[in-house]
């Protein structure tokens, strides 16, 4: 029964995680670079600190925890700023390839290589810690499962790229590109995986007495802020060279823009709350465990697509596609329990 209990905490924050795109559309007369960083104040920054102080029982300080581990500290902060180039990248693909689609590439390759370089990077870092025995044959088997309704998700998309003319692709996303969109939600896909990378690493930063739920949130919250350095860096120069810094000056729209951006924040970072409370139901399971992110990404995939269904993102494309797109969705549906099945 917590195994189950677990599965469905970390399927609603990949719901919410799916959703967080929606709010966005809702900002006005911003700027892609504005409103981009003051949703990441929300999702990288604020709500990932509160997330974090949640570990830290009564009579200790985060910033103690944090002193403890300093090697470990700035590790997680580094990965964290990789994954930040991930992050950028995120918004771009589904600038260029739509909700579904840009999320799919994007979190199917991160869902991949997070659960595998996790343990590898573990390994490297500490090697006399065996941490490669978590990779049993039940996870990887389930990786490739993964991996390949991703691909059977990238075919249906590239049977609705084929099929639909110009004008209905910009009807669906304004700004479709399939070629650019491919190449950014790949690199997007390589870097994201850094954060699981991030959260790896950051493993020894928790309190004595930290509730099993909450331990893992204070690394999540160095990965965020590791990855909010990058994305200001960014975005900022972004400001610079598009003139665009006039935005946070738009008193007219500040309140319903801030309102959105908070929304979309707590999406966003839900998922990975839900991550950290679902993991805690799962400790009775090593490979769900050690499969957890990747189960986390998948969903995020099934949720985004159907969000894209009902955007209409897939308007117009033909029942072939649309056939192939639920296969997709199934494949991905079956690998989240393979693992215990196995």
């Amino acid at each position: 029964m917590e195994i189950i209990i677990g599965l469905l905490i970390i399927a609603v924050g990949a719901f919410c995680q799916s959703s967080c795109y929606v709010p966005i559309n809702k900002i006005k007369s911003w700027s892609w670079e504005s409103y981009w960083i003051v949703q990441g104040v929300f999702a990288w920054l604020a709500l990932p600190l509160l997330g974090a102080l949640l570990a830290v029982p009564e009579g200790n300080s985060l910033w103690q925890l944090f002193a403890k581990s300093p090697e470990s500290t700035l590790l997680t902060i580094f990965f964290g700023m990789l994954w930040g180039i991930g992050g950028l990248t995120f918004g771009l693909s589904m600038r260029y390839l739509g909700v579904a689609l840009g999320q799919s590439i994007a979190l199917g390759t991160c869902a991949g290589l997070g659960t595998i370089l996790g343990p590898v990077a573990l390994n490297m870092l500490y090697p006399g810690q065996d941490m490669l025995s978590a990779l049993t044959a039940s996870v990887i088997i389930g990786v490739v499962v993964t991996l390949a309704g991703i691909a059977v998700i990238g075919v249906a998309g590239s049977m609705k790229s084929a099929t639909l003319t110009d004008e209905e692709k910009k009807t669906a996303v304004k700004d479709f590109n399939f070629g650019k969109g491919i190449i950014v939600a790949l690199v997007c896909g390589l870097m994201s995986a850094c954060f699981a990378i991030g959260l790896a690493v950051g493993g020894e930063i928790r309190c004595e007495g930290s509730d099993p739920m909450f331990e893992t949130l204070p690394a999540t919250f160095l990965v965020t802020l590791g990855g909010f350095v990058t994305n200001a860096v960014y975005c900022f120069a972004q400001n610079s060279r598009n003139k665009t810094w006039g935005d946070y000056r738009k008193g007219g729209v500040w309140l319903n823009n801030l309102v959105f951006c908070l929304l979309a924040g707590a999406l966003w970072y839900s998922q990975f709350f839900g991550l950290s409370l679902g993991k805690g139901f799962l400790a009775g399971s090593p490979a769900l465990l050690a499969f957890a992110w990747c189960i986390l990404m998948a969903l995020n995939v099934v949720f985004s697509n159907l969000w894209g269904i009902i955007l209409k993102e897939w308007a117009g494309c033909s029942k072939k596609t649309m056939v192939t797109l639920a296969i997709g969705i199934v494949i991905l549906v079956v690998s989240t329990f393979l693992p215990q099945i196995l």
